[in-house]
């Protein structure tokens, strides 16, 4: 008879076991009682929402965008803010999340070397990769941040990570109860909510926008475009468009597509606090749609009637397109030059 082994679990991370359990259960079953029985006013829920506005926004801008994918350049007044900001967020150090979404672009849908794989299910790639030691995780050296080595503000931010947070955490909620008056509730909302709220916002995208939406740019990877996602995670459900053009310092590219990260970076420029903003060539954008747009249709024309004879005339009409973006894009580059001269 032959004797089958149980491959044993990885081993518990119990840090983030213990944080998750702990502000999730007391988002769900001690804010209600509190609200039942003290009661919460506007002031307490405006303030939470800043709270999660606030986290979000520097892990959309600064970890993300600013120090992951070095999509713009910002003044150093603004790097503290966001690196700060992101302490409040608790989703580790700017050194650590760079790294981890670094690795998850150069690896993206691998089970073996993408630490949040979203083909390991939406539990794995939501929040089950923080949980246990699954050995995905390789940072040892943070070889692939040598860039972010050199940021001072990043090394003081991962240095200082653990105080940083506890007084971040506990301060702010701690100050805004005293300036209130209702410290235990202004602790519960702004403190423990606020919190919990801002981790799965973040986490839906490692998940949902990898299952949920379109794939209007690549179908390579399992990323998705997903508008509803762009209003809970300050404009980064655009996550096809992400994963396609990576470096740009916009998601949602569209004049009507909700990306508050965006206007903010956009902003910033405006007033001389960041520059050098990574946008994608619009031709390389059109040429991947256009991509897209014949491996759909031919896909459809491959069950009809005379499929060969439309082919031919969709692979036809995709050449001329192809061959008038090529012509656009030299045009365009002549010009640059020209313009420099």
């Amino acid at each position: 008879m032959q004797i089958i082994h149980a491959t044993p679990k990885p081993l518990l991370n119990w840090l983030p076991v213990t944080v998750f359990t702990l502000t999730g259960l007391i988002t769900l079953i001690v804010v209600p009682f509190y609200a039942l029985t003290h009661g919460f006013d506007i002031w307490q829920v405006l303030a939470m929402f800043v709270g999660i506005a606030f986290c979000e926004i520097s892990i959309t801008a600064g970890y993300h965008r600013l120090w992951s994918h070095k999509s713009y350049d910002a003044h150093w007044l603004v790097r503290v803010i966001l690196a700060l900001g992101g302490t409040f967020a608790t989703q580790n150090s700017i050194l650590h999340w760079a790294s981890d979404h670094r690795f998850h672009h150069r690896y993206v849908d691998d089970n073996d070397k993408d630490p949040y794989s979203a083909k390991r299910g939406f539990w794995y790639s939501h929040i089950g990769w923080m949980l246990r030691d699954y050995g995905t995780n390789p940072n040892t050296g943070y070889e692939n941040c040598g860039d972010l080595k050199k940021d001072p503000i990043v090394m003081w931010q991962h240095k200082h990570y653990l105080p940083l947070v506890l007084v971040i955490n506990f301060g702010i909620p701690l100050l805004v109860g005293l300036w209130h008056g209702d410290i235990i509730g202004m602790l519960l909302l702004v403190g423990v909510a606020r919190l919990a709220i801002a981790h799965h916002m973040t986490f839906f995208i490692n998940s949902l926008a990898h299952i949920w939406g379109r794939q209007p740019y690549s179908d390579r990877n399992t990323s998705r475009d997903n508008g509803l996602l762009a209003f809970l995670t300050m404009g980064e459900g655009y996550h096809n468009y992400h994963h396609s053009f990576q470096r740009d310092y916009r998601n949602g590219i569209r004049w009507w597509q909700f990306d508050p990260t965006k206007w903010m970076i956009r902003s910033l420029a405006w007033l001389g606090l960041a520059k050098n903003l990574y946008r994608t060539p619009v031709e390389k954008i059109e040429a991947s749609r256009a991509q897209m747009v014949l491996a759909t249709t031919s896909q459809k024309l491959a069950q009809l009637p005379h499929a060969e004879e439309l082919m031919h005339h969709l692979q036809t009409e995709y050449e001329a397109l192809t061959k008038r973006i090529n012509e656009f894009s030299l045009a365009k580059r002549q010009w640059m030059e020209a313009n420099k001269a």
